[in-house]
């Protein structure tokens, strides 16, 4: 039996095993093709109740086990992503419209992720602390509990296993609710993995559904931490509902980052590095590179370059053959983004390349003469848009890149990096690549923005994760009870 055969979850729910769904089923389809792909189970408000009962149960179970024990669980996991890499790639390849390279860059991030987790297992959970008194003071880091995940559709295995991972590995038990358009990359894979690793029943729960499975793994009071990866605005209605309900939300949101092209660039690297900041996966990444701000000497340059690039690529199924772009997630994507290009062009930018679609297929398209008051330029577009802004000095360049509500990541290209370092000292930022686009993550770094991008790196390296899904406890010692006044 492969790792996803399809009848081992076809139609069910995993709830720590896997189940026939009250709530019917939810359908997996091919936003390439419109095909059905298959059936996963729909879950329901009472099926997240009783995920975070059993949960909440297997979670202390879990939790006093050897740290060595769940490493291995960890490892194990690992391995399976790197065994099962061409079956996983498949489906990421059909359900969410990626390029084959894409979806390997997921398999191998989902392996190192849980390769890093093992490692958080072993990590020391305390330290020793001075006290006034004759005691032995420490403060200890100890599982949160239950976590809820709530996941999007865009990097679907990547953006479920880097809070999973971490937070299964340290201790707790996990509530994971997928985007149910891309239920089985973001979450099916997750539950047969882990299934295959050995994690005990009742750990790991995959809850596809709608607002209302979000807003009861958010609410429900079993669960004491939400990682949430998604849009600013729905962040905002989780950040919202977690502090009524006094429990911490880790927020990576949206963004609309700059990529900033100073006049000493390579005008013919820099207008690669700026094509795949824009286009890659169908600029659907939060990351993607929203603003193209490109000195005016090699403005007029850049922007031919850059047209060129996107008028070569291919746009298409990237299941029937090699292409550059695959299809939008679904109608309502696209739509959304050529409402942004036709405004953007109605409001004087120049269209240099792009801007017409077939089906979900849209063309990558370049955007010139963008001001900050055209739509495309003050809006996160998440499609394959790239809009282009001519700057004159470094002040103006710092002064436009900040000049936006989010604040996630930043490129700025130029053969002298510590002017480059110097300007990015100017622009709040949760990540600065110097010499590169502005998307890039690896499973060890700390990852997150600031501003409407979110909380802060509450993703990756060990420091951010024990953060993120642990809690302090301070606890003391005495060798026998003291005498009190009373």
């Amino acid at each position: 039996m492969t790792l996803l055969e399809e009848s081992t979850w076809s139609g069910r729910l995993f709830l720590g095993d896997w189940t026939t769904p009250a709530g019917g089923s939810l359908p997996v389809v091919a936003p390439a093709t419109g095909q059905r792909l298959a059936t996963v189970g729909a879950a329901t408000v009472a099926d997240v109740t009783s995920a975070a009962q059993a949960a909440a149960v297997a979670q202390r179970a879990w939790a006093a086990l050897p740290a060595t024990q769940r490493a291995a669980v960890l490892r194990r996991a690992g391995d399976l992503f790197r065994e099962g890499a061409a079956e996983i790639e498949d489906w990421l390849v059909r359900e969410s419209g990626s390029v084959p390279a894409k979806a390997h860059v997921e398999t191998h991030a989902a392996s190192e992720e849980c390769y890093e987790a093992a490692a958080l297992a072993g990590l020391p959970y305390g330290e020793l602390l001075h006290s006034e008194q004759p005691r032995l003071s420490m403060s200890r880091r100890v599982p949160a509990g239950v976590v809820g995940v709530i996941s999007p559709f865009n990097f679907p295995l990547i953006l479920s296993i880097r809070s999973v991972a971490p937070a299964l590995a340290l201790g707790n038990a996990v509530l994971l609710k997928p985007d149910p358009r891309t239920a089985v990359s973001g979450g099916v894979v997750l539950a047969r993995v882990f299934e295959e690793a050995g994690l005990p029943a009742g750990l790991l729960s995959v809850l596809p559904g709608g607002v209302d499975v979000g807003e009861a793994v958010v609410t429900d009071p079993r669960v004491r931490i939400v990682s949430f990866t998604g849009s600013t605005p729905a962040g905002r209605r989780v950040g919202e509902l977690a502090s009524r309900h006094l429990k911490r939300a880790h927020l990576e949101l949206g963004g609309n980052s700059a990529l900033v092209v100073l006049e000493d660039a390579d005008v013919e690297r820099a207008t690669s590095a700026g094509a795949w900041g824009s286009f890659l996966h169908q600029g659907q990444i939060c990351m993607t590179t929203g603003r193209h701000l490109v000195h005016q000497t090699i403005y007029d340059d850049y922007v031919a370059g850059l047209a060129a690039r996107a008028e070569k690529l291919t746009v298409g199924d990237p299941a029937a053959g090699p292409v550059a772009l695959g299809p939008m997630i679904d109608a309502g994507q696209r739509d959304k983004v050529h409402a942004l290009v036709t405004a953007s062009v109605d409001a004087g930018a120049r269209l240099a390349a792009g801007g017409t679609f077939e089906g979900l297929f849209y063309r990558p398209t370049v955007l010139a003469d963008v001001t900050p008051e055209i739509p495309a330029y003050a809006q996160e577009v998440f499609g394959p848009v790239a809009p282009v802004t001519p700057f004159s000095t470094l002040e103006e360049a710092a002064k436009l890149a900040a000049d936006s509500e989010y604040g996630l990541s930043l490129g700025i290209l130029t053969r002298d990096v510590m002017k480059g370092l110097a300007l990015a000292e100017q622009i709040p930022s949760g990540m600065v690549h110097v010499n590169d686009q502005t998307v890039t993550d690896e499973a060890n770094v700390p990852f997150g923005g600031v501003a409407a991008s979110g909380t802060g790196s509450r993703f990756g390296g060990p420091a951010a994760n024990v953060e993120a899904f642990t809690e302090y406890r301070w606890v003391t010692v005495r060798s026998e009870i003291p005498v009190y006044p009373f």
